[in-house]
């Protein structure tokens, strides 16, 4: 369940992207981009706000993996999606929990564990999306309009 390499400033550059799903938003040219940086990919501004992403959308594409890249042996078989989100971005993640998947199904991110490195065991979490549907998923739920967080839109 470990790979060999640990990308812990990777990881950690990564981190508000990786643990509240943000989006960047251009003031110069309006232009949102996913994932977060800190400089326009459009016209080079540093003028970036994060902006969170919704954590509902559907599915628009997926595939099985069963022939992993080096490291990800130990997770096969696992579902990797196009989803598009409530506000039209559409984001590439992983699916788990997931029977009879279906293009259009709806999907809700949730933050479980994404890889455990090396052999002291460090774990990196981020999101990965759950069917509505799945019987794994908590009956009980937060609506997908409450959450903690302050999306500052001034």
């Amino acid at each position: 369940m470990w790979s060999f390499v640990s990308p812990v400033p990777l990881y950690w550059r990564r981190r508000g992207f990786l643990l509240r799903m943000e989006k960047g938003e251009c003031e110069e040219c309006s232009f949102t981009f996913v994932p977060y940086k800190s400089i326009c990919p459009r016209c080079g501004s540093t003028k970036v706000k994060a902006r969170k992403l919704p954590r509902r959308g559907r599915i628009v594409s997926f595939t099985l993996v069963e022939s992993p890249p080096r490291g990800f042996e130990y997770y096969t078989p696992y579902i990797l999606a196009v989803i598009e989100l409530e506000d039209g971005t559409r984001v590439f993640g992983q699916v788990s929990d997931a029977e009879n998947l279906k293009i259009g199904d709806e999907v809700e991110a949730t933050l479980r564990i994404v890889r455990v490195f090396g052999e002291s065991g460090q774990i990196f979490y981020g999101f990965k999306f759950v069917p509505l549907s799945s019987s794994h998923y908590p009956v009980e739920r937060m609506p997908s309009g409450t959450s903690n967080y302050q999306d500052d839109k001034s």
